[in-house]
């Protein structure tokens, strides 16, 4: 007779699990950060709103962002006027383009992460689909089950409405899933479209002014698997230990409503604060077990929210300049693309890396940190280790 210990102890993965490979995705329609103020009043026919473009123009400027990317262009915006005129009802018309669109966009960044993989996609044993774009059923995960050719028997995961924290979601998810089921290999995906939220200009929500400065859209995709196959699996990243919480005394600082004009969200000035008051204590709490006290000797891959917040933690924990170079540059290339954006950071880096000739994929460093903010304020923190380049 086989007890169930037994079997349970036959489904567990060996080793921990590791990210396998990496594949980002963004629209063609590439926008310039100095001239978007230009473009956006006068797209949303707001150019007489002369004070509220000179608060957007300081935004824009003082954003660090020198490009983003979005589907939305003049064209289409043309074709749906109310998608521009705030507390219009376009919720509709919204979703007819993210039901359409959404499940492309994540299946490009798949496609990349699957071909440096290397396996046939049938190996693909579970799919986790995030996004705060888009609501339907069935969900943006069936539809890149379909999109892919996956096994239609792959367990399926559709995560909606986490926000920014949700790249650290997905991947505490995908990390459960891996190393409790011996021989998974789990497509991680999260994709974001502004589709949802691109609205004029309205001095009514001060929120809105940010939400239109920093945001863009993108999409990666990561598969996470433990035991590797020597030779054949090449491992970046091992996931070692993950924690979530909600930041004390945050409530309301972030907040999003979905309604007939599309997604609206609240942010208040004092997240910066909020996120760099506590992340001492996020940190003790995940490397305290290793014995690591000095932020400076791990790599960091922090969710770039906006300047402020990586300017906040800086000066708070004393990190050299460099330390966040790969958050900076993605903010600067990308914009903020909410879930997507830590999983655009952790391929700049092992990128950066191998070009650079470390020795490890965490710019030459074995222990590092991904963090991810979001709505809550909730802040997701996994511990991670560079593997040998």
């Amino acid at each position: 007779m086989v007890t169930v210990e037994e079997v349970r102890r036959a489904q567990r993965a060996e080793g921990p699990a590791t990210i396998m490979a990496i594949g980002t995705a963004t629209p063609s329609n590439c926008i310039e950060q100095s001239t978007f103020p230009d473009y956006y009043f006068r797209v949303t026919n707001s150019s007489h709103m002369a004070q509220l473009k000179q608060k957007f123009q300081h935004l824009c400027d003082k954003s660090t962002i020198k490009k983003r990317y979005m589907y939305l262009t003049e064209d289409i915006l043309k074709e749906n006027p109310n998608m521009c005129a705030p507390d219009s009802p376009s919720l509709n018309a919204r979703q007819e383009i993210l039901l359409a669109e959404l499940p492309k966009l994540g299946g490009q960044a798949a496609e990349k992460a699957l071909k440096e993989w290397g396996q046939p996609k049938s190996k693909i044993t579970h799919l986790i689909f995030c996004t705060t774009s888009g609501v339907d059923m069935p969900g943006a995960d069936y539809q890149l089950t379909q999109l892919l050719g996956l096994n239609p028997s792959v367990k399926r995961f559709m995560s909606y409405h986490q926000g920014c924290f949700g790249g650290g979601a997905t991947l505490r998810l995908a990390k459960d899933l891996a190393e409790n089921n011996k021989g998974a290999r789990v497509l991680v995906l999260c994709a974001e479209m502004t589709v949802g939220w691109f609205r004029g200009p309205s001095g009514a929500h001060a929120s809105g002014l940010v939400v239109q400065a920093l945001f863009a859209d993108g999409a990666a995709a990561v598969i996470v698997g433990s035991d590797p196959e020597p030779g054949v699996e090449r491992p970046w990243f091992a996931l070692v230990s993950t924690a979530q919480t909600i930041i004390p005394q945050s409530q309301g600082a972030i907040e999003g409503y979905l309604r007939e004009d599309g997604w609206s969200f609240k942010i208040v000035r004092d997240v910066p604060d909020l996120v760099s008051k506590n992340i001492d204590k996020l940190l003790e709490e995940a490397f305290g077990p290793l014995g690591i006290s000095d932020w400076n000797s791990i790599f960091w891959i922090m969710h770039p929210g906006g300047p402020a917040v990586i300017d906040k933690v800086e000066n708070k924990v004393g990190l050299k300049p460099n330390k966040l170079r790969a958050t900076r540059h993605v903010l600067s290339e990308y914009g903020n693309m909410g879930s997507p954006s830590v999983l655009f950071i952790l391929d700049e880096m092992r990128k950066a890396s191998v070009k650079d000739g470390f020795k490890t994929t965490g710019e030459g460093l074995e222990w590092g940190v991904l963090f991810g903010f979001g709505p809550g304020v909730t802040a997701e923190t996994i511990v991670l280790h560079s593997i040998s380049s």
